[in-house]
């Protein structure tokens, strides 16, 4: 691994723990509707096309950067949908 990438990974974790406390807020709010679908949409969308591109680059860093906000966005929309029907909504 090149010192450079220390950077990247360093950047991702920093990102990661960021998307991942925005959930839990999201999960804690009291209004259910506080999530927005269309973020995770796109959300979704963005990261299935930086995945492709990351990996058509050769880029491993961004390759699992793009792919754990993949898996972020798609827990977030679960947890939303999790929340709505519990709230009847």
């Amino acid at each position: 691994m090149e010192t450079i990438d220390l950077l990247g990974w360093a950047a991702t974790a920093v990102l990661i723990a960021t998307l991942w406390r925005q959930i839990w807020k999201q999960w804690t709010a009291d209004d259910p509707e506080a999530e927005s679908t269309w973020l995770f949409v796109g959300q979704i969308t963005a990261s299935v096309l930086f995945i492709a591109y990351s990996a058509a680059t050769g880029s491993v860093v961004f390759v699992v950067t793009n792919s754990l906000i993949l898996l972020t966005a798609i827990a977030g929309q679960c947890l939303s949908w999790i929340k709505r029907r519990r709230a009847g909504k």
